[in-house]
């Protein structure tokens, strides 16, 4: 598959290329240096025959797809241990000036109450109809960095250091810190819950050799780290994304069925995985995730694959390193990712000035999975053309790249909210 086709990209594209950012100069930040390249086609089984239904792609291709992610890239998970179990520690009907129900849930990995532990925050909307179709997503700061909300229990797990920071444990003045990525009352006014935990309670986010998160819960007699094949912290942070689901199905609040991950940055790689892993989630959304997410591995624009293994070397499998600066010997590219989602809806999104991120290889990933979308009947990305900034395309593919930097703004959720009107009916 050439991509250097018919593709139509705007002028204000070059844009791009042209917004400061603040990333190391020796990476490619110029679209005529992007090298050409051929990606994988996501209807070509491995025997050499063309995928041209349903249960081919279902029973044969997908499959196919998934086992090289699973092996190359993210690492196999286990299944949730027999002796997880949840705890519902507050319910408070009248939060938020009586706006909201607010909920807080441990789920405990494990029969041992003082192991490897996530906190769940709900909150759904007090007058709107049972169950309650959900956005759900990680956070980087603690549960009570989302909103003031003084009921929210600060979380006592680890925290990325600071700068200037030297105690960086949960206080009363990080409270909040977070709200602007969050836009709680805009989701609640929309009919819609919110969900999240704190992505350190499942794998804290630094390398050491994976002794601090839940992986030591599945380790073998004898084994002490993940084999190469096996997962890194994406896949855990998603496996723990899932862990939030089974949780939903025991609440009669949350409409299981209507679940939409959502995740930004690292996260957003991360609702990507999620959502190919666990077909459970209804819809799927990735906020500027690049490298490793929805952008393009092959064009070598922004971050690479061979930077982000050196700079974080316990998100990806240890197989994944073999193609540091081998892109093209990847058997995989980031539209597979997103063809594994089909054909339930997925939205990307880019920052104009992200071009860390490649904000046209996320475009282009969703572009280059629409044969797989249509194949399943859908109406895919339905353009042929990147949408103009601030411009958003929803179909079953949804784009589009906003204003501004690495960051989730209202601009962001809006469209997620719009998006899930689209495919869930509202509320």
């Amino acid at each position: 598959m050439n991509v250097r086709s018919t593709l139509i990209l705007p002028v204000v594209l070059t844009a791009l290329c042209s917004v400061v950012a603040a990333q190391p100069k020796e990476f490619n930040y110029d679209e005529a240096k992007v090298p050409k390249y051929s990606l994988p086609d996501p209807l070509l089984l491995s025997s050499g025959k063309r995928v041209t239904d349903a249960k081919t792609w279902t029973d044969e291709r997908r499959p196919e797809i998934f086992a090289l992610f699973e092996t190359q890239v993210y690492g196999r998970s286990p299944q949730a241990r027999k002796d997880m179990s949840f705890q519902v520690t507050s319910v408070e009907p009248k939060a938020l000036d009586g706006k909201a129900i607010r909920k807080q849930i441990t789920v405990y990995f494990s029969a041992d109450k003082s192991g490897p532990q996530m906190d769940i925050l709900v909150y759904l909307p007090a007058q709107a109809k049972r169950p309650t179709a959900t956005f759900l997503g990680l956070n980087f700061e603690g549960n009570h960095s989302i909103h003031p909300d003084r009921g929210i229990r600060l979380s006592k797990s680890w925290m990325q250091p600071r700068k200037g920071v030297v105690d960086n444990r949960a206080t009363e003045k990080s409270r909040g810190s977070a709200a602007n990525r969050w836009a709680v009352e805009m989701i609640l006014d929309r009919g819609y819950g919110l969900v999240t935990a704190y992505y350190g309670d499942i794998d804290p986010d630094f390398h050491d050799e994976f002794q601090n998160g839940v992986h030591p819960l599945f380790y073998n007699e004898g084994q002490n780290r993940p084999e190469p094949d096996e997962w890194g912290s994406i896949a855990a942070w998603g496996w723990g994304l899932s862990r939030a689901l089974d949780y939903f199905e025991t609440d009669d609040d949350i409409d299981h069925k209507r679940v939409a991950v959502m995740g930004h940055s690292r996260l957003g790689k991360t609702a990507l995985w999620a959502g190919a892993h666990d077909q459970r989630f209804a819809i799927v959304i990735s906020n500027d995730s690049g490298c490793g997410g929805a952008a393009l591995s092959r064009r070598r624009f922004g971050e690479t694959v061979n930077r982000i293994n050196t700079f974080f070397p316990h998100w990806f499998c240890d197989n994944f390193v073999k193609y540091n600066d081998r892109e093209d010997e990847l058997p995989v590219d980031q539209h597979m990712l997103v063809a594994l989602i089909a054909p339930r809806p997925v939205y990307i999104a880019s920052a104009q000035q992200d071009r860390w991120a490649d904000p046209r290889g996320e475009f282009l990933a969703g572009f280059h999975a629409d044969p797989v979308y249509r194949l399943l009947g859908t109406d895919g990305i339905g353009t042929r053309t990147m949408p103009q900034v601030d411009k958003p395309v929803m179909n079953t593919i949804g784009y589009h790249v906003r204003t501004g930097k690495h960051d989730v703004t209202d601009f962001d959720w809006k469209s997620y909210l719009s998006f899930a009107d689209r495919h869930f009916g509202g509320d």
